[in-house]
């Protein structure tokens, strides 16, 4: 729970209080996970507010906030404002971001002190990641990783591709996943050349590379993975494609540390795949932070501008897609430190031939 961190935040800006009403946000704060309830907090007071389904829970997992329910009725503002006029705040800090411009105007109408935009403070807090949080990552990589090991079985020729995109839903649930981190991407042949194809009633085929994007979530954090494996066969130029991807992992993963522009992560990666003639193949960028979000800062890219804080997990995911033939990507999470990265990911990068 981020009481303190977001309280040290709080004191940094010029607002007195601030309203926390994502589900992100909320679950941030407080470590607890509901669908509906706002957190306030000042200088003064922590609190989080929700309805009767979730109150009986929230009392008995946090500890950091004082749990208060919200009755048939009544209004967060309303209660809210109670808050506010007990602390004497002139400025409340809403989330902008998560909020419509309806929502927004209609919080700053109903509280008793002037709404002002929170912007990217929890965002920013969220990228450097906790102890904690790195190992709610790492727990689900492995449950990811385990069904990677056991579809990889049921790779086979005649197989579709949304009968393996469902049986790594299942695997990753019975191995304890609480959700996906998105709905998985398994794509084959001359499908496997959009990043994000969805699976369909394809069929797998002697010589198809099969690239699978997947991930999921525990206690609330998330992981995300792609490998591409081929079926019977490779030829010159898929052995070439891959061998090229991974030699721009590689290269990224060797640039990354904490100081690091996002811009030259990537930039060492696609230097890779443009060297090797397939710079116009490769149009997304190298990785993305991951955790309560599965997209979330930093990000290794062109736009990448501000250095990787040390404590942030992002992506490595460089890819070559070739239109009508095949595309390859691989993926790995890598945690950032001060003098490098370390890769959270176990699973072998090396092309396995079904």
């Amino acid at each position: 729970m981020k009481r303190n961190e977001l309280r040290a935040m709080l004191l940094e800006q010029p607002y007195d209080a601030l309203v926390l009403t994502s589900e992100i946000s909320r679950r941030y704060a407080t470590g607890f996970h509901s669908t509906a309830g706002a957190v306030y907090l000042s200088a003064k007071q922590a609190v989080f507010f929700t309805d009767f389904r979730y109150v009986e829970a929230a009392r008995a997992a946090i500890k950091d906030f004082e749990v208060r329910e919200i009755k048939a009725g009544q209004s967060y503002s309303a209660l809210i404002n109670e808050l506010l006029d007990e602390d004497g705040a002139k400025k409340v800090a809403l989330e902008d971001k998560t909020l419509t411009y309806a929502e927004f105007m209609s919080w700053g109408t109903a509280l008793h002190a002037t709404a002002v935009r929170l912007e990217d403070g929890v965002e920013q807090l969220r990228m450097c990641k906790e102890e904690d949080e790195v190992e709610k990552i790492v727990a689900a990589q492995r449950i990811a990783e385990q069904a990677l090991e056991e579809v990889l079985n049921d790779i086979k020729v005649g197989v579709t591709e949304k009968e393996i995109a469902a049986r790594l839903t299942y695997l990753m649930l019975h191995y304890g996943a609480e959700n996906m981190s998105f709905d998985p991407i398994v794509v084959s042949g001359a499908n496997s050349s959009k990043p994000h194809g969805v699976p369909g009633e394809k069929t797998i085929e002697t010589g198809d590379f099969v690239t699978m994007d997947f991930g999921c979530i525990y206690d609330g954090y998330c992981s995300d993975m792609t490998r591409t494996v081929a079926v019977g066969h490779v030829t010159d130029e898929m052995q070439t494609v891959y061998d090229t991807v991974l030699n721009a992992q590689l290269a990224g993963i060797a640039a990354c540390k904490a100081g690091v522009t996002g811009r030259d992560v990537d930039a060492a990666g696609r230097k890779i795949i443009e060297a090797a003639g397939y710079g116009d193949a490769f149009g997304h960028g190298f990785g993305h932070g991951v955790g309560l979000e599965i997209h979330e800062a930093p990000v290794a890219s062109p736009r990448g501008e501000a250095p990787l804080p040390a404590g942030s997990i992002v992506t490595a995911e460089p890819g070559i897609y070739l239109p009508g033939k095949f595309g390859v990507r691989i993926e790995d999470m890598l945690y950032v430190i001060e003098d490098g990265c370390i890769d959270l990911t176990d699973a072998s990068k090396q092309l396995i031939v079904l």
